[in-house]
C-alpha cells in the first residue's frame, strides 16, 4: 500500500532527526553541553530540508541531499553507504533527488535493497529492460532511479493521489518481494 505524502514527509523527518542527533547533537552535547536553543534550531532545520528534499524544485532537492550526506557522514573516502541504508527514508530521498552521489552503476544486491524488492527481481527487471544492465555487470543508477519514480508515479495514480511521486520517501518494502510490473 503507498504511503500517503504526509506520511512520507513524517517519515523522512523521524530519519533525519535521528540521523542528526547521534551524528551532530549527542556529541556536541558529550563535548560542550546543549542548551534547548540548539535542540529546537536543529529540530526546525530538519523540517526544512525535509520539505527540501521532497519539495518541487530538482536542484534544491539535490543540493540539499548532497549537503547532509557530506555533513553527517563524513569521510575521506567516498560516500558508499551499505545495502541497507538505502532502504531508509533518507536513503530513498537521497535516490530519487540525487541518484547516488559516487557512482553510476550499483551491484544487483544494492539496486534490490534502492528498489526494495529481491536480487533475482532486479536480474529479471534487467532480463526485461526495465532496469538497465551494465556491461561490466550490475545496472546503472540512474535506471534505478527512474523505475523508482515510475513505480512512485504509478502507486500514487492508483491511490487517487495520495503518495507523492517526485520525491516521496516510498515505501521501503520487504526485501523477499519481488517486483511483476
Amino acid at each position: 500500500m503507498p504511503k500517503t505524502w504526509r506520511a512520507a514527509h513524517e517519515e523522512l523527518a523521524r530519519d533525519l532527526s535521528r540521523l542528526v542527533e547521534a551524528r551532530v547533537l549527542g556529541p556536541v552535547d558529550v563535548l560542550f553541553g546543549l542548551d534547548k536553543g540548539l535542540r529546537r534550531r536543529a529540530f526546525e532545520a530538519v523540517l526544512v530540508w525535509t520539505e527540501e528534499l521532497l519539495g518541487p524544485d530538482d536542484d534544491t532537492a539535490r543540493m540539499t541531499a548532497i549537503r547532509l550526506i557530506s555533513t553527517l557522514f563524513p569521510s575521506d573516502q567516498p560516500f558508499d553507504p551499505p545495502s541497507d541504508w538505502w532502504t531508509t527514508p533518507f536513503g530513498r530521498a537521497v535516490l530519487l533527488r540525487a541518484g547516488h552521489p559516487n557512482a553510476e552503476v550499483v551491484s544487483f544486491t544494492v539496486a534490490a535493497a534502492m528498489l526494495g524488492i529481491t536480487r533475482q527481481g532486479v536480474h529479471d527487471l534487467a532480463r526485461r529492460g526495465k532496469v538497465q544492465a551494465h556491461p561490466d555487470g550490475g545496472v546503472t543508477v540512474d535506471s534505478v532511479q527512474a523505475r523508482l519514480k515510475e513505480r512512485l508515479l504509478s502507486d500514487s495514480e492508483t491511490s487517487g493521489g495520495s503518495a507523492g511521486s517526485s520525491g516521496s520517501s516510498g515505501s521501503s518494502g520487504s526485501s523477499g518481494s519481488s517486483e511483476t510490473s
